[in-house]
């Protein structure tokens, strides 16, 4: 086996190459799946959905590039005003989006022709979507800073307060709208909670609105990330956007009924892998 010594480099430039090689094949790799897309002729296959692009979905033509949110949206696509025509776009950037409920912060996930054909395939056109607002600046990002530290704060007013009111419910994740319009907590429960006075004394210390979500064991998994034991990052977290029922059938067709358990994800659920096989 071939063994390159390289320790004879800094981290930092150790890092530095491995992004731009990162870069330079994901590019490569892209470009190519954009080539293949162009020479079929109507039917293309994808994990989620299955479209005849010639007969049932036009192109999208706007400029709408793919983001991530941490927010109500999560994983989104967002359409780039002619304002910002002329405005370079770097994948993992922050930027500023207009939502209906205010302004939100975002990462750039994807952009250019791949994103149009990705939505072509998944039957999107012309749909309402959030708009970019511009490019976050220094202010923007330790605005953002700020409300993650605020964040922590209100976890832990958050906590005390569920165990002042004997609530039984476990907290999943708070975010803070980057306008700091309103304060978001996920949680997870077994049954229905009267969370009204815990609302109360919420909006009491934090002077904003205060929305409290009740989520599944499976959108958990999704929101706090993790890594399988595959040894990659999560499908919920990373890739898949909804939710498919995996049933024990679909594990008994692949001979794997025995183990149920070790075929169960972080979240107590059928890994969602399992229905690769049968897509």
């Amino acid at each position: 086996m071939l063994n390159i010594d390289i320790s004879f480099l800094k981290s930092s430039e150790l890092d530095s190459v491995v992004e731009d090689y990162t870069v330079k094949y994901n590019e490569l790799y892209k470009n190519k799946v954009i080539h293949n897309i162009k020479e079929i002729d109507g039917h293309i296959t994808y994990v989620d959905s299955d479209f005849d692009l010639s007969a049932t979905t036009e192109l999208d033509l706007r400029n709408i590039i793919e983001v991530n949110c941490k927010g109500t949206i999560g994983r989104h696509y967002c359409q780039v005003p002619d304002s910002m025509n002329g405005v370079q776009l770097v994948k993992n950037k922050l930027i500023l989006i207009k939502l209906k409920e205010g302004t939100e912060i975002a990462t750039i996930l994807e952009f250019g022709e791949i994103v149009t054909l990705k939505r072509r395939s998944l039957g999107l056109c012309g749909e309402e979507i959030p708009v970019v607002i511009r490019i976050a600046d220094d202010s923007d990002i330790e605005q953002y800073h700020m409300n993650i530290e605020k964040e922590i704060d209100a976890k832990i007013f958050f906590l005390e307060s569920i165990e002042k009111h004997n609530l039984e419910m476990k907290l999943v994740d708070v975010h803070y709208q980057f306008d700091k319009e309103k304060l978001y907590f996920y949680f997870t429960a077994d049954g229905r909670v009267d969370f009204r006075e815990l609302v109360k004394d919420l909006a009491s210390k934090f002077k904003t609105r205060i929305e409290l979500r009740q989520i599944g064991v499976r959108d958990e998994a999704k929101r706090i990330g993790g890594l399988g034991s595959c040894g990659r990052e999560f499908c919920c977290s990373s890739f898949i956007t909804n939710f498919k029922k995996i049933t024990t059938q679909i594990a008994s067709e692949q001979n794997l009924s025995t183990y149920l358990v070790k075929h169960s994800g972080p979240c107590g659920k059928l890994k969602c892998c399992l229905s690769f096989e049968v897509d």
